[in-house]
C-alpha cells in the first residue's frame, strides 16, 4: 500500500488528525515532490513513539535545533515507506540496534510548523513537516548513543513526564499528550 492509501485508510483520533489528514491528502494531490526537501513549503517526515516493553517509558532525544527533548524522527528524503524512515531515524538518533514494530499501521498524523533555522551552516526557511508517526518498541537495556550533529542527549522518559521535559508547547499539548492517550488505550 502506498503512502496516499495508508493516509486515506487511517482513522483520525481527534479533530487535529482529521484536519491534518485532509490537508496531507490535498498536499499529495497538489505537489509531486512531497517526499523531498525540494518542496520548501512542506514535506513528509516520519517519527516514532518508541516505548519500552512495559509501555511505561518513551525514548527521547535532546534536539539541537529545537532546543528541547523530542521524539525521534526525520525527513523522508525520497523514501515512500515512512515506517522504514521512522526506524532508520530511531536507530541513527539513539544508537539502538534492535527495534520492534508494534503495528505496521500509522500511529498518528500531525502537521508541524518548523521555524526558520540554520542547519549545517545553511539557512532553512520556515516550512511544515507532514509527519507520520509509528509505534515502535526498544529494549531498555540497549546501549544509547548521541548523534552529535543532531542531538546532545538520549534518554528514557517516564510516560507521565514526557509533557514536562519538552519546551515545545504546541508539540507537548497536541502531540505528546495525544500519543500517551493513544498508548494507554492499547495497553
Amino acid at each position: 500500500m502506498n503512502l496516499k492509501e495508508q493516509i486515506e485508510n487511517y482513522k483520525p483520533y481527534n479533530e487535529q488528525e482529521e484536519k491534518d489528514k485532509e490537508i496531507m491528502l490535498k498536499y499529495i494531490n497538489t505537489f509531486d515532490d512531497v517526499l523531498t526537501r525540494n518542496n520548501e513549503f512542506g514535506h513528509f517526515t516520519a517519527s516514532s513513539w518508541a516505548v519500552n516493553k512495559q509501555r511505561t517509558k518513551v525514548l527521547m532525544i535532546y534536539h539541537n535545533i529545537y532546543k528541547s527533548w523530542a521524539w525521534t524522527g526525520g525527513h523522508a528524503d525520497g523514501e515512500e515507506n515512512l515506517l522504514n524512515v521512522a526506524i532508520r531515524e530511531l536507530k541513527e538518533e539513539t544508537g539502538v540496534k534492535n527495534v520492534r514494530v508494534l503495528n505496521n499501521d500509522i500511529f498518528s498524523l500531525e502537521i508541524i510548523c518548523v521555524d526558520g533555522h540554520v542547519k549545517r551552516g545553511k539557512y532553512v526557511s520556515s516550512h511544515v513537516h507532514l509527519n507520520v508517526t509509528y509505534l515502535l518498541e526498544v529494549d531498555e537495556e540497549e546501549i544509547l548513543k548521541i548523534k552529535e550533529d543532531e542531538n546532545s542527549g538520549v534518554k528514557w522518559v517516564n510516560i507521565e513526564d514526557v509533557e514536562k521535559v519538552t519546551d515545545e508547547k504546541w508539540v507537548r499539548e497536541n502531540i505528546y499528550r495525544k500519543e500517551n492517550e493513544k498508548l494507554k488505550n492499547i495497553i
